[in-house]
């Protein structure tokens, strides 16, 4: 059998439901879904970084599947007549990954799930505190050290707000394939109606609807004091002004009305 490489690929957004539709998409016959999850293949040109700036970013890193045939095997298993696709969330967020995909892919189809840019912040926060691999206890704290955390070379993980920015990440796939290839869909409708989502994604990759009948619950993180929360109204307020400007750039790209991610 020849080698394959990915006809599609979920690209993100982190804490937006990506895990669990890439399990639920796995257990249709004419989908074959890598192992690891995130393989990471598009975000290097070559070897990983070898130093972090951040604190969980070499165990991240060691995840990473960057050699060409490696990557490619990934797929052997796959039947002749099935798609492959992998899920590696931060694709959307890196514009030279988006570039790296568009050159060896260029035909792929792409799926992005996005979530209310607060939200998606906080859960990200949380889940990294609550994995002892955020220091700093506050949230709001966090988003204001993050420019600095950035030009120290921190990882994607840790850009809370930045990575919720979607309009100029779409904006830049968008520049890179035409529109009929790429899948935008909300988290709320990954959550309110999983069958009815999962048979859209079947329906734009062109496989038969009815299998997937449910997406597994998105694992709900507890915080810190053992409660699985959002931000809470001051600081959804206060965060809010990191989004104020690009919510209406997603709007516009998508057709969506988003007026409650400006509530």
């Amino acid at each position: 059998m020849g080698s394959r490489l990915p006809d599609f690929l979920l690209l993100g957004a982190p804490k937006c439901g990506t895990s669990a539709l890439h399990n639920a998409l796995s257990g249709h016959p004419r989908l074959f879904l890598s192992t690891p999850k995130e393989p990471k293949f598009f975000l290097t040109d070559g070897p990983p970084p070898d130093s972090g700036g951040g604190p969980g970013d070499l165990p991240t890193w060691g995840e990473h599947v960057w050699r060409r045939d490696e990557y490619e095997a990934l797929f052997a298993d796959a039947d002749p007549d099935a798609l492959c696709g992998e899920s590696t969330v931060f694709y959307l967020y890196d514009r030279d990954a988006q570039r790296r995909i568009r050159d060896l892919l260029p035909a792929a189809r792409l799926i992005a799930v996005l979530r209310d840019p607060v939200e998606r912040a906080h859960s990200n926060w949380a889940h990294l505190r609550g994995a002892g691999l955020e220091p700093e206890a506050d949230f709001l704290r966090a988003l204001e050290l993050e420019g600095d955390r950035i030009t120290a070379g921190w990882a994607h993980f840790w850009h809370y707000a930045a990575q919720g920015r979607y309009g100029g990440q779409l904006e830049h796939l968008l520049s890179l394939f035409p529109r009929e290839q790429v899948l935008l869909l909300r988290y709320r409708e990954l959550r309110d109606d999983p069958a009815g989502t999962a048979d859209r994604v079947c329906r734009f990759l062109g496989v038969e609807t009815g299998v997937v009948t449910g997406v597994p619950r998105h694992n709900v993180r507890p915080d810190v004091s053992g409660r699985a929360s959002g931000p809470t109204p001051t600081e959804r307020a206060a965060a809010l002004r990191r989004f104020a400007d690009d919510v209406p750039r997603v709007a516009a790209l998508t057709g969506w009305e988003l007026e409650e991610w400006l509530r």
